[in-house]
Order: C-alpha cells, then sequence, then structure tokens
C-alpha cells in the first residue's frame, strides 16, 4: 500500500517552563495560520513541563514549505531562540498517524537538531 500522508513532527525544548505560555500563544495563532492554509489536513500536540511536540499533517511538501515560511510560523520561527534551547524537525511519509512515544523516538534518532544559546 502507498504511503499517503506527509507528516511533519516537532519537538521544543524550552529555555523555561515560563514560556509556555508564550509558546501557547505562538501555537494558537499558528494553528489558526494553518487551518486556512491549502493542503493542510490535521494538527496535534502535547506537552509538559520544558518539551513539547507538534505533528501536523499535509498534502504535498510544497504545502509544508508555504505554510513553515509565511505569517505567524514565519516570525515564530524568527522568535524561537528567545524561548527554546532546542527544536527538532522530522518530516515523513506513512500511511497512519504514528503515537506520540513513536514521535518522540523519531525526533531523537531522525530529526534534525536546532540548538539556541
Amino acid at each position: 500500500m502507498k504511503d499517503q500522508l506527509l507528516v511533519t513532527i516537532t519537538s521544543i525544548r524550552l529555555k523555561s517552563v515560563w514560556y509556555f505560555f508564550r509558546l501557547s500563544l505562538f501555537g494558537l495563532k499558528i494553528s489558526h495560520q494553518a487551518k486556512s492554509e491549502k493542503g493542510f489536513i490535521k494538527m496535534k500536540n502535547t506537552g509538559f513541563g520544558y518539551d513539547h511536540y507538534t505533528l501536523s499533517v499535509w498534502e504535498s511538501e510544497e504545502d509544508i514549505n508555504r505554510f513553515v515560511r509565511s505569517g505567524m510560523h514565519l516570525e515564530a520561527m524568527r522568535k524561537t531562540g528567545s524561548i527554546a534551547s532546542e527544536v527538532r524537525t522530522y518530516t515523513f511519509r506513512t500511511s497512519a498517524l504514528p503515537e506520540w512515544n513513536e514521535v518522540k523516538k523519531l525526533l531523537k534518532d531522525k530529526g534534525r537538531i536546532h540548538k539556541f544559546k
């Protein structure tokens, strides 16, 4: 069976748990942006304390790239270094959405790492 879903997963490690509120505000605005984007299918998130995770599903890489490089998502990426010490991302095709434990393992094993001071 051909894999149909294009999934992007992200982990964000906050510099302080107090940055959760700023992360949540970014997340709310990004979620609103994503829902209006062409090719968007679904978004989920979870996290507690320092570590937070997102999973989004898209129709194509072009749709993901357009979303990532525009609007609130672009603004949040520019400010990530002020609230996060590390961000990991990984995009892959799959026929079923992974559970959170699998998301965490994939990010640890295959995620592209961005570190901030």
